[in-house]
């Protein structure tokens, strides 16, 4: 992809007319930059906290009308778009809670943090886009939240070296799995009931968020097509491998992007009658 923390999501692909892509690069360059802060080196929280606030000092910066030299191309985007800032300031909420926060009890407290870390990303590009109806608000946050929830289900190994469970605790203690199973990389029969569990609840949210690819201009509508295509195609690949994401965390390759291309071109009806 062109852009982006996430490899399996494409991000300004050329299906996105020209006069949008250096905002959505500048948007997905601020939220790589400050998770980065977050996730990469061995700085201590409260370094990587001093940093995240520089980046608020930038957002500031840019409320008053400047241009700060951390955030030039996106002060850029913000004025030449009338972008809102309130979702950066989320975002930068939601990756300092990274630093602090390591385990969450309920789905909702997950969906809290999606809220902040994955929602703001689409909010932003429907404000590019000047798309602003509450139904379609609504239909973004769904897709959102599904990709980041994606991105947790086939990144547990990792997140957990990083000492991050984002599996809700509740869910955990459902299905019978301590920790020490995350740890030791143990796919079993309780572990596979809680990937499809997750991943089904999961390809639902996506699925709420369809009517969404209607309200966008067909190449826009066509490349959210492709994002959440990549991303049900995560899910059916974390399936196939009855949840086993220790072994083989699932990236798609290429004829999962050939797969990807098919899900977005060919209507739904016409691929499921073929």
């Amino acid at each position: 992809m062109s852009v982006g923390h996430y490899e399996n999501f494409p991000v300004a692909s050329r299906l996105v007319p020209a006069r949008y892509r250096a905002a959505i690069v500048a948007i997905y360059r601020f939220a790589r930059a400050t998770d980065d802060i977050v996730d990469e080196g061995d700085a201590n929280a409260a370094t990587r906290l001093a940093s995240l606030d520089e980046y608020g000092q930038a957002l500031d910066a840019i409320e008053r009308g400047e241009t700060p030299a951390l955030l030039a191309d996106l002060a850029h985007a913000i004025r030449g778009h009338a972008l809102p800032v309130a979702p950066f300031r989320d975002l930068l909420s939601a990756f300092a809670q990274d630093v602090t926060v390591q385990r969450y009890a309920t789905f909702a407290d997950v969906v809290d943090y999606c809220r902040r870390s994955a929602d703001p990303i689409g909010r932003l590009l429907l404000a590019l886009y000047h798309v602003d109806a509450p139904a379609d608000f609504v239909a973004s946050d769904a897709i959102c939240t599904a990709l980041q929830l994606t991105n947790f289900w086939q990144d547990v190994a990792s997140d957990y070296r990083r000492g991050r469970v984002y599996i809700p605790q509740e869910d955990l203690i459902r299905f019978g799995i301590s920790e020490a199973q995350i740890a030791e990389g143990r796919a079993d029969e309780k572990w596979r009931a809680l990937a499809a569990f997750e991943t089904s609840r999961t390809r639902a949210m996506l699925h709420a968020g369809r009517p969404l690819t209607h309200s966008l201009p067909l190449r826009l509508g066509l490349e959210l097509k492709a994002i959440m295509a990549g991303g049900l195609r995560v899910l059916d690949r974390i399936d196939a491998a009855r949840g086993d994401v220790f072994n083989a965390p699932p990236r798609l390759r290429t004829r999962d992007w050939i797969a990807v291309a098919y899900r977005t071109i060919v209507p739904r009806r016409i691929a499921a009658s073929g």
